[in-house]
């Protein structure tokens, strides 16, 4: 069984100006996606800026994020490093939180090689009894994992389940999910694909649209996983100049600034990540007034 099916979003985490968690605004924005249709949160993920989060925090987020959603829905816990140790150990204390699963990215900057990504793999899988999606994000990472090498994982560690694509090549994940014969789930990791991979048989999409338009990034893999696929796919195409507004900047830049505008205060980033070029700003405001989420 899938760890959930649909639109799950990789959740901002909200700063008080002071640069500290603000847990009372990630409840709020926490009831805001369930009501508004969210199947997951996944919580620390890149979006969530968990680069720049303490190791305390990283937890802490996870903890409170597992506790707040009671169930409601399934909690996926970003739990991946460069450094594998650090991995097991973050993926240790989303267990002990009670997540549903963990959210594990390629390890990045010591750019692992095939066999490096496969003994990395297996110790953090084997290291819980949580179910794992590997995290593919090549251009953030500087480490591809090849589909010789998801499926030879699929096949041979029985808790890695699923791999969020985000790599931007159809033909890599065609062939991933080709020699996976059935043994691994695909998310989308890209709100611009999420129809394209769902035609190969992706179970949705982990998605940066769902903070500002959770309905509507859930009703595209609805109305695909209900067979109306000219309905999905007219969806995707109404949302594409607001997800290319969203990636405009490095996420999650324009997705703060976009829940700010939509009145989340949502805090500042942290540094190393700033604040939006104006010119980016506008083309952000206009594309939400064209999607019709802010005035």
């Amino acid at each position: 069984m899938s760890i959930f099916t649909g639109a799950g979003v990789a959740i901002v985490t909200p700063m008080k100006a002071n640069g500290e968690v603000n847990y009372e605004k990630l409840g709020e924005f926490i009831d805001f996606q369930i009501k508004n249709s969210t199947d997951a949160i996944i919580i620390c993920g890149t979006t969530g800026e968990a680069s720049t989060l303490t190791h305390e925090e990283h937890i802490e987020a996870i903890r409170f994020t597992a506790d707040y959603v009671k169930k409601r829905v399934p909690v996926i816990a970003g739990t991946g490093s460069n450094c594998t140790e650090t991995a097991i150990y973050l993926s240790k204390e989303a267990q002990k939180a009670e997540v549903d699963g963990c959210l594990v990215v390629t390890p990045y900057y010591n750019k692992a090689t095939q066999k490096g990504l496969i003994a990395h793999y297996t110790a953090v899988a084997k290291s819980v009894d949580l179910p794992i999606i590997m995290y593919n994000v090549p251009g953030r990472t500087g480490c591809n994992i090849l589909p010789e090498t998801a499926a030879k994982l699929a096949k041979e560690v029985d808790n890695i389940v699923a791999i969020k694509a985000a790599t931007g090549n159809m033909a890599q994940e065609v062939k991933t999910m080709a020699l996976a014969e059935g043994r691994l789930d695909m998310y989308s990791g890209e709100d611009g694909l999420i129809v394209p991979l769902m035609s190969i048989g992706a179970k949705g999409v982990i998605s940066v649209l769902s903070n500002v338009a959770p309905k509507q990034t859930h009703d595209i893999c609805a109305a695909y996983m209900q067979g109306n696929i000219k309905e999905a796919a007219d969806l995707q195409f109404a949302a594409l100049d607001l997800v290319d507004a969203l990636f405009c900047e490095v996420n999650p830049i324009p997705v703060k600034h976009a829940l700010n505008l939509m009145g989340w205060d949502m805090g500042p980033l942290r540094a190393p990540l700033c604040e939006m070029e104006e010119a980016d700003l506008a083309r952000l405001k206009k594309a939400m007034t064209d999607y019709g989420i802010i005035g």
